[in-house]
């Protein structure tokens, strides 16, 4: 790898400490040294103390500070910006604030990485091997989950006939060593400066989810997004660990508790906003949220508790999707108030 090339990780953290950790270590391990921009959207788990107890920081946030909190610090010759958010705004919020501020800094190269992310020894540099690649405007990684199997789901291929808008890579595709893809999440996605500089930053409005779905799009439109299957990325994957399954006659669901509910919102809306925007087939779109939500009321009313408020929820989901309303707190609001 040219040691000249700057590449600078964007690291999104709520709340998941250990993890975080676990993260920046991997990333010290890359070759060569990269900087890093760690995001914390308001975490209330200690995650600024346990940065200090590990070295990371040199000091902690004042105490109520009720602003946005950021400072330089060099760690084993890794430089690392840290950023403490007053409130929480979401992965796309924190990657949206990260990317805009690590690009004010000059580099060459942006990594955005979940914050349950474990990139191996060489993930940086197989993947950095490919800069010079025709036309390129994002690079990625195989993904495996901690069970050392593929997550297709984090890969994929345009399909804007309806919902869903993508298609997994197969997996018999990863035997190809460079694979020529639509969509990358946001588990280890590189961007080069000049595609930042084109399409911008990631929508901090979309709060979680979709948020690197409509960011391949965005970057699609202007060059070629890349999987490196030599690369390889671990994604623990917390949020689905939220979900639990319930039986009834004879079959099994998954389903979510009523208070990690709200976080439900956001896909459905983003997905359906994305779909209005670029999909091909609008009747069609149409159509598929109208069959999606009549299954999933169904599911509410077989499995779960709340069933009038769940009911609502959705509906509205889907609903401020095709509408384009991006408020933020109405999830808790519908379920809560």
């Amino acid at each position: 790898m040219n040691s000249n090339t700057k590449v600078c990780a964007i690291v999104v953290t709520y709340n998941r400490k250990e993890l975080l950790i676990e993260c920046l270590k991997s990333l010290e391990k890359q070759d060569p040294l990269l900087s890093i921009y760690l995001v914390d959207n308001a975490s209330t788990d200690g995650t600024p103390e346990l940065l200090l107890e590990d070295g990371y920081i040199d000091e902690l946030p004042p105490v109520n500070w009720d602003q946005e909190w950021e400072r330089k610090y060099n760690h084993n010759h890794l430089t690392l910006y840290y950023l403490k958010l007053k409130e929480n705004t979401g992965g796309a919020g924190g990657f949206y604030e990260g990317l805009k501020r690590a690009y004010k800094e000059g580099y060459d190269w942006f990594w955005l990485m979940d914050d349950d992310s474990e990139p191996t020894k060489d993930c940086l540099s197989s993947l950095i091997e490919y800069k010079d690649a025709k036309n390129v405007s994002g690079l990625c990684s195989k993904v495996l989950g901690v069970d050392n199997s593929i997550i297709t789901a984090s890969r994929g291929y345009f399909n804007f006939e309806g919902i869903p808008l993508q298609e997994y890579v197969p997996e018999e595709s990863y035997q190809n060593q460079c694979l020529e893809i639509d969509m990358c999440s946001f588990v280890g996605l590189l961007v080069p400066e000049n595609a930042v500089k084109r399409i911008g930053f990631p929508n901090k409005d979309f709060f979680i989810h979709a948020d690197d779905l409509d960011y391949s799009i965005r970057l699609r439109e202007i060059g070629r997004i890349l999987l490196i299957t030599s690369s390889t990325i671990i994604h623990k994957d917390e949020y689905s660990k939220k979900s639990f399954e319930k039986r009834r006659i004879y079959r099994k669901s998954k389903r979510y508790p009523y208070n990690q509910l709200w976080l439900n919102y956001f896909y459905p809306r983003n997905i359906t906003w994305i779909g209005v925007k670029y999909g091909k087939n609008r009747l069609r779109l149409y159509f598929e949220v109208m069959i999606k939500l009549l299954g999933i009321i169904m599911g509410i009313i077989i499995y779960d508790d709340h069933k009038i408020r769940r009911i609502n929820f959705v509906k509205e989901a889907y609903i401020d999707g095709l509408k384009g309303n991006f408020d933020n707190k109405k999830p808790k609001k519908l379920l809560y108030d």
